[in-house]
């Protein structure tokens, strides 16, 4: 995949290369069903993806919390494993 640099993005913007590819297949159905492309709904999507909203602080904490949680249950896993018996065995 190329690097997304603002020099080949959508109108020189500093895209991801996942916006970027958004972006080019929103215009390309639009294009496929004759339909204008330039249009108040890619210009939301371009500022929602140059400036994002900002998450509340509760948001946030959920987030946050989630990850927390996700963390300590894959680790919890790996601990298992190391400690269960049948870990040191050969497979042969």
């Amino acid at each position: 995949m190329k690097e997304s640099r603002p020099s080949n993005t959508f109108r020189g913007l500093p895209l991801t290369s996942e916006q970027d590819s958004e972006i080019r297949h929103y215009i390309h159905i639009k294009e496929r069903s004759g339909i204008p492309w330039d249009t108040p709904e890619l210009a939301a999507m371009l500022a929602d993806m140059l400036d994002p909203p900002e998450l509340a602080a509760e948001e946030r904490q959920s987030i946050d919390d989630s990850m927390r949680a996700e963390h300590a249950t894959a680790q919890e896993g790996a601990d298992a494993e190391l400690l269960s018996p049948e870990s040191g065995r050969d497979a042969t």
